[in-house]
């Protein structure tokens, strides 16, 4: 299936945020997405996140939507500022787990870089922002560049 997104870009490939999930409380939800050079807006990624998790059971305007929301932003901002070519975005929430999978893959195989919060620097922050939600990052590095999985935990 191909996915248009708002403003005409065309992603790769897309899978709707239910794909591979069945009508039971036991599947696990996924939306899973790559784009080309350029293509991707954040808002597209956001808007993946938001439909997810409604479907989920978690409404939008709830902190932990918003907090997944901002991990994919700032995720997908240093995939698409520090690598080139394709970026790929996987969502998941599997059934009784109380958090939501977060995993961006570029093509560049290093890692992403906590920097000194710098009080003259406008950005920067965004990784501390992302560690602070999440605890943790994982960074698994292959051939063709690496993936960065992060997890926001969910109300129960």
């Amino acid at each position: 299936m191909t996915h248009e997104s708002e403003g005409g870009h065309r992603p790769h490939t897309a899978r709707p945020a239910d794909a591979g999930a069945g009508d039971g409380p036991h599947e696990t939800l996924r939306f899973s997405a790559t784009w080309g050079d350029g293509a991707l807006r954040i808002a597209d990624a956001r808007g993946a996140v938001r439909t997810l998790l409604v479907r989920a059971g978690h409404p939008p305007g709830r902190r932990a939507s918003q907090d997944a929301q901002l991990v994919v932003s700032e995720l997908i901002t240093n995939a698409l500022r520090h690598a080139p070519g394709p970026c790929a975005l996987l969502l998941e929430v599997a059934p009784g787990r109380h958090e939501v999978r977060v995993t961006v893959s570029d093509t560049s195989q290093a890692p992403p870089v906590v920097r000194p919060v710098d009080a003259q620097r406008l950005g920067g922050r965004g990784l501390h922002l992302v560690l602070r939600i999440c605890g943790r990052l994982r960074v698994t590095r292959h051939a063709q560049g690496k993936r960065v999985s992060a997890t926001v935990p969910l109300p129960a």
